[in-house]
């Protein structure tokens, strides 16, 4: 494929991957091709509306190195739905009577882009498709090659999204700090609630690499540091069945001998049971334009700091979310490597016309490759039969319980 313009964004919720990504891209581009020109939509689907882009100079490409070393994303994230009208329309995004796939696919005609690049998760890269599918309609052949970002690790079928392992060792990291706030108060409850809607990776993998940090330390029991008051004491995901009468009576046992207890929650944990009490009491549930209950609002790890102090007998409860700080981190040194070899494919995609999400392929040998759009989906659940999951739970003296029944 003759490719003289490529565009790129970033969209939806942070993670450590999106200013690395683009570091990768342009890096390639430059190395393969210089006379690519290269724009970036600012604020993802919403600079790609509005037209709002900047281009790639010689200068950026020089030095787009320096983008290794920070998080965040350079060029601005939103969560747009162009399928969301009445979203699109309600933050003049577009005007009454226009159609927001339209929009987008005027404007990257206008641009002459023959090539976009979205970083993203599910819903960001599968709009980029309806985006092709759009302009193929219309003889416009747009290649469409997306990457995998998200930090809950539930993109189907894609074995590891970019920013997932950052997201982990930063969070353990924030722990680190926090729990020492279990000898601020007698009987303390510390809560540590991770990003994870439906899928309980990051909750699991930031307590196993917390875990893992312990081990490496020395402690002093004699005047009270010792490794059980820092440990975990409780991992709840969104995947796992388990009773609370029973886990309140074992983490009770806990508090009467370590004097605080730490557990680890996943924000989508328990969401369905906590929606239901807000909406049976008359309460409105704020949701954002892709209709999920909006979880900062329904607070998860405050309901379960409420249900377990009661039980436990603790004194003070603090629940504390480490999200905003390990989204925004920058990439570590195993997700960096990851992701210079999938902007490698996805350049190397392009060039050849191919359009999909790169990743390495779980129904296919887990080949990296541009997976295609329509196996591409969300929600991905995580195995906790996995056996270092088990592991874990053994070395804290939880039981795993049972698998949610999930309906596909």
């Amino acid at each position: 494929m003759d490719v003289k313009k490529v565009g790129i964004l970033t969209a939806g919720g942070l993670a450590p991957c999106l200013s690395s990504a683009l570091a990768g891209l342009i890096e390639n581009y430059t190395k393969v091709d210089p006379s690519i020109e290269i724009i970036c939509y600012l604020s993802g689907y919403k600079g790609l509306l509005l037209g709002d882009s900047i281009e790639v100079t010689e200068e950026i490409r020089e030095k787009a190195w320096i983008l290794y070393n920070h998080g965040g994303s350079p060029i601005g994230n939103s969560r747009v739905k162009l399928t969301n009208f009445k979203d699109c329309l309600k933050r003049g995004l577009v005007k009454e009577g226009e159609v927001p796939l339209e929009v987008a696919a005027s404007q990257l005609t206008k641009d002459g882009v023959q090539v976009l690049h979205t970083i993203g998760g599910d819903d960001t890269n599968t709009t980029a498709a309806d985006l092709a599918a759009f302009l193929a309609t219309n003889d416009y052949d747009l290649k469409v090659v997306g990457l995998p970002k998200t930090i809950d690790n539930d993109v189907i079928p894609i074995k590891q999204s970019l920013g997932a392992w950052t997201a982990a060792e930063e969070g353990a990291k924030y722990f680190e700090n926090v729990v020492s706030e279990h000898n601020a108060n007698p009987r303390m409850l510390i809560v540590h609630e991770v990003m994870g809607r439906s899928c309980g990776w990051l909750t699991a993998e930031t307590a196993r690499v917390y875990h893992a940090r312990l081990e490496v330390l020395d402690f002093l029991p004699g005047i009270g540091l010792s490794k059980a008051r820092k440990d975990v004491h409780g991992i709840y995901v969104p995947e796992m069945n388990f009773s609370v009468e029973a886990e309140a009576d074992r983490l009770k046992k806990i508090m009467d001998d370590t004097d605080c207890v730490n557990i680890f929650v996943s924000e989508g944990a328990g969401l369905q049971t906590i929606v239901a009490e807000m909406e049976a009491k008359g309460e409105e549930v704020p949701r954002d334009a892709f209709g999920h209950a909006k979880l900062d609002a329904v607070n998860p790890g405050k309901w379960f700091g409420e249900q377990f102090a009661k039980m436990i007998g603790a004194e003070k409860v603090l629940v504390q979310k480490s999200g905003y700080f390990s989204r925004a981190a920058a990439s570590n040194a195993a997700d960096t490597e990851l992701i210079k070899m999938c902007a490698k494919k996805a350049v190397e995609c392009a060039l050849e016309g191919i359009s999909g999400v790169i990743g390495h392929d779980e129904d296919q040998g887990e080949v990296l490759r541009a997976i295609e759009f329509e196996r591409i989906a969300g929600g991905k659940l995580f195995d906790i039969d996995v056996k270092w999951f088990g592991d874990l739970l053994e070395d804290i003296g939880q039981a795993k319980g049972s698998k949610v029944e999930v309906e596909h």
